[in-house]
């Protein structure tokens, strides 16, 4: 697979484990572009996941988003708004992998006070790592998008 740039955010509930990920991500050979938040001072997580998905709406399959929060849940409401955008919450590697295999999924989020450094590395590698499958999963991601297109 190769390594697709990848634009990550957090809030500031998310700030540490973003800042872990991104020093992780950097050392692992991707090109990481940090769209903020930069310090634990409350902040509103949909500026962020904002920030990210209008850049990885520019080239949805060749660019991944990465969004940190307190649960993930915020952070995935708000992304799956953009048109073109399949953010899946994850807090293991199973749904992380087949997320990407079946779903096509191009924003992970992570929920900072539900899961470790750890955890996060391996969540992140089992993302990273895989690629979207399609066969029988076309037709479902297809039907996602046409569900999308209707609410344009």
């Amino acid at each position: 697979m190769e390594k697709r740039k990848i634009f990550i955010g957090a809030d500031s509930a998310g700030y540490p484990l973003k800042e872990e990920m991104k020093t992780y991500l950097i050392g692992q050979g991707y090109d990481v572009t940090d769209c903020g938040t930069d310090s634990t001072a409350s902040c509103h997580y949909p500026v962020f996941a904002s920030a990210v998905c209008e850049n990885v709406q520019k080239d949805p399959d060749h660019i991944f988003g990465i969004l940190i929060c307190g649960t993930g849940i915020g952070m995935s409401m708000c992304a799956n708004k953009f048109n073109g955008i399949r953010a899946a919450v994850c807090g293991d590697t199973y749904s992380a992998k087949m997320t990407r295999c079946h779903n096509d999924a191009n924003v992970l989020c992570m929920g900072a006070r539900v899961i470790g450094s750890c955890l996060a590395q391996d969540i992140l590698d089992a993302f990273l790592s895989h690629d979207y499958e399609g066969g029988r999963h076309a037709i479902r991601v297809g039907m996602m998008k046409e569900i999308e297109d209707k609410q344009k």
